[in-house]
Order: C-alpha cells, then structure tokens, then sequence
C-alpha cells in the first residue's frame, strides 16, 4: 500500500508536467490538437449525400456513438441551429450540446462542441468527376476536460477509428438506405 502511494505522489504530478509540455511542444494551449481526419467516397450525387449528412434525426444512423439527438431551437436548420445530443464512446456516456458554425448546401457542415469535451467538427462534400460520387471528408476536434493534450494524444486512434467506421455506415445508409446493410 505504501509503494502505491508514494508511486502516486510520483505519477500525477509528472502525467500533469508531461501534459504541459505536449501543450507547449505543439505551441500553447491557446490552440487546439490537430483535427482527427477520415474521408469516404461514396456512390451517390453530392446532393443525395447531402440530403442523408445534413438530416440531423438520421445522425443517430450512422453515428453509432450518437444515442439521442434534438433540436433545440426553433426554425430551419442553419448557422446558430443548436442540438443536444448524447454520446456513449467505450461505455462513458456525455451531453454534447452543439451549435452549427457552417451550413452552405451541398458542400459544408459545421458544429462547435460546447459541452464537456470541446472541440469542432467540419464536414465537406464534394462532388466526383463525373458528378455520380461524393468525396466526404470529416476533420473533428476533440479536446477532453482533464489533460486535455495527453488525452487527446491517447484518445486519436480510436476517435480516428470510430469515424472513419461512421463514413462507412454514412456510405452505407446513402448507398442503400440501411446504415447496417
């Protein structure tokens, strides 16, 4: 027991002091990480794609880690649009209230994170040579409240992962109607 707790007084100050000088090794903590970034072409015109991505009832479609999601202002989608969703990421479960920054049909989808994690997230469309496929590309930011640079540090691969597999179910849910087909 003793071992343990002279391991802690130890541990947490250097995990803090290690935090610290991967935030001033990036350049500060006045900037974020960089973006996790995961792309999908899929098989259908850049409005089709866009009809599915800007649907905010159908996120919970292809956004696995998204378990519930509402509007909460009034009137048409768009820039200022807030929604409260919650997320459940390796069993942790969170309210993520979110407001769009960016809305400009067919091509860009914003938000800003407001909630226990910080961050942003853009996704872009854009339409394939011959106009029958939609290159969507996601950039998402992500910033955890406690150690916020170590975290994020740990936490990139498997956000990277989890996205990438919500394109595929995207693809999926515009390619055939089923996210799950």
């Amino acid at each position: 027991m003793r071992r343990l707790i002279v391991l802690g007084l130890f541990a947490v100050p250097a995990v803090f002091v290690l935090d610290r000088w991967l935030g001033v090794r990036r350049g500060g903590n006045a900037t974020p990480p960089a973006p996790l970034e995961m792309l999908v072409v899929i098989d259908a015109d850049i409005d089709t794609t866009w009809g599915v991505v800007a649907d905010i009832a159908l996120q919970t479609e292809w956004m696995r880690e998204m378990k519930t999601v509402s509007v909460t202002t009034p009137g048409l989608v768009g820039v200022g649009t807030r929604a409260e969703a919650t997320v459940r990421i390796l069993g942790i479960s969170a309210h993520d209230p979110v407001e769009i920054t960016a809305f400009d049909p067919p091509t860009r989808y914003a938000i800003r994170h407001a909630g226990l994690f910080s961050g942003s997230g853009v996704i872009t469309l854009e339409s394939g040579a011959d106009g029958t496929t939609t290159i969507v590309r996601w950039a998402e930011t992500l910033v955890p409240p406690l150690l916020p640079e170590l975290g994020a540090l740990v936490q990139a691969p498997i956000l990277r992962a989890i996205f990438q597999a919500d394109l595929h179910r995207l693809k999926r849910l515009v390619e055939t109607g089923s996210a799950d087909a």
